[in-house]
């Protein structure tokens, strides 16, 4: 349960002739001490042994200056502390009471909060975390600290981010390397490369490559037949030692943290492992600016007070309620699909209303805060855009009142025509026999039949 380091929760513990002994409870918390450097000691003593006050009174019942230490009432400390899981197998019962000067939480407190609705963490934790604090909290329960048995009542475990490494390829005994795809029927070793030398073509940048590596100065390469060389390519998870790392800086330097964060629910379901591709951090980007171009053009804000056509509600209210789903299915990826889905529609209805885009701005603000604070400033408002209420889903919007006819003569549609849905056949009838596209189509001849379905298709025959 100890360790030999610095960082972790100090043992309450002093030495009396080699024999450990526990200091009072009322005497806790102890703190760990100030020292110059976090490294083992000469003598292999833990850090701690480095301390200059590290010892402990038993008659003043506070730690002292280890050169005081005389073994008649002033004793060492314990030199070891405590693991990380230590702290970290119980921290959320200290938040349900956090100023509970007196214990670690109150029973009314964890009789309240019981455990923890939802944890999200990766798979890696399983062991070094999880188990521990199952451990921990079984343990507090047995001794009638812990209000239930388990400290977690749903767990999730996102997938991990993989990498696309590159590989390049040289032949066996020599330092030449052979482009991908000339290598069938050579014997060649595939030897992992720095994904920053590659662009999104796979071509290998052969200056970078050879000055990466002493041994690589002198390499000749066989190039493909457009002069090229090309790497190959393989998903794999994400590591230094594999030089496939894509780091979030440079991609937030470039494009900005809202296109990192929105790429990165769009790659897919949340608990599946993701191949990441940097080249399809374009299409977010470019949805990003559609957004901004509902409320502005390069004159600035063009949003305003037109009452929204039905088209515009029900754009906006299908993706309320989808968003309002996925977030309760932690389905972030649909979603990313859904707000381009909106915008597309919205654009190309040529919706610039208040009453739509500022509920819009409100549903994206969760999956891109940096450009949904921007836009609420912008509209106006002097709060921040988290402190507004969730849209709220209207079905009323999404109910169908009209029907798109498609108008069918012997079985070949000819146009089509938009009507209500609560017609009659015989209405129906009446209407598209009249239509003037109709009596074009029949030049003065009769139909033999006009078949209706409602709410489907309308054929005339013969």
């Amino acid at each position: 349960f100890s360790r030999q380091r610095y960082w972790g929760e100090p043992f309450p513990v002093y030495y009396v002739n080699g024999l450990p002994k526990m200091i009072d409870t009322q005497h806790l918390p102890i703190i760990l001490p100030e020292v110059e450097k976090y490294l083992p000691t000469e003598d292999g003593l833990p850090p701690l042994g480095n301390a200059a006050v590290w010892a402990w009174d038993t008659k003043q019942n506070k730690v002292v200056n280890t050169d005081l230490v005389d073994n008649v009432s002033i004793f060492p400390l314990e030199l070891n502390t405590m693991p990380g899981w230590a702290g970290s197998s119980w921290y959320w019962m200290r938040y349900m009471d956090a100023h509970n000067e007196n214990e670690f939480a109150s029973k009314e407190a964890l009789a309240y909060w019981e455990n923890v609705d939802l944890y999200i963490g990766g798979s890696e934790h399983a062991t070094g975390h999880l188990l521990y604090s199952r451990f921990w909290n079984k343990f507090l329960k047995d001794k009638g600290l812990a209000p239930t048995e388990e400290p977690f009542k749903k767990l999730i475990n996102q997938g991990m981010i993989l990498g696309t490494t590159a590989y390049v390829y040289r032949l066996e005994g020599t330092n030449t390397f052979v482009s991908k795809n000339k290598i069938e029927g050579q014997n060649v070793q595939p030897i992992r490369v720095d994904v920053h030398f590659v662009n999104s073509s796979d071509e290998l940048n052969i200056e970078k490559f050879k000055a990466w590596r002493e041994d690589f100065n002198t390499a000749e390469f066989i190039f493909d037949e457009n002069g090229k060389y090309i790497v190959g390519r393989e998903v794999e998870k994400m590591s230094k030692s594999y030089y496939n790392v894509v780091t979030p800086d440079d991609i937030c330097a470039e494009y900005g943290a809202d296109t990192l964060r929105l790429y990165e629910m769009f790659l897919g379901p949340l608990e599946q492992a993701k191949p990441w591709n940097t080249a399809g951090i374009s299409g977010v980007f470019g949805f990003l600016k559609k957004l901004w171009r509902l409320y502005f053009d390069d004159n600035g804000l063009i949003v305003n007070n037109d009452e929204p056509t039905k088209d515009n509600l029900k754009s906006l209210h299908k993706t309320i309620k989808k968003v309002a789903d996925d977030i309760e299915n932690f389905s972030f990826n649909t979603s990313v699909s859904q707000f381009m889905i909106c915008v597309n529609e919205l654009s190309s209805q040529n919706c610039h209303s208040r009453a739509i885009l500022e509920p819009l701005g409100i549903l994206v603000s969760p999956y891109a805060p940096h450009i949904a604070e921007e836009l609420w400033s912008q509209l106006g408002h002097t709060t921040s855009i988290s402190d507004v209420a969730f849209p709220v889903f209207e079905e009323k919007h999404l109910v169908e009142t009209n029907k798109e006819y498609p108008v069918s003569f012997n079985g070949k549609m000819r146009f089509t025509i938009e009507l209500p849905l609560d017609l009659t056949k015989e209405q129906i009838e009446e209407i598209v026999m009249k239509d003037e596209r109709t009596q074009k189509h029949l030049d003065g001849r009769t139909p033999n039949k006009v078949i209706i379905v409602p709410g489907k298709i309308i054929n005339l025959v013969g």
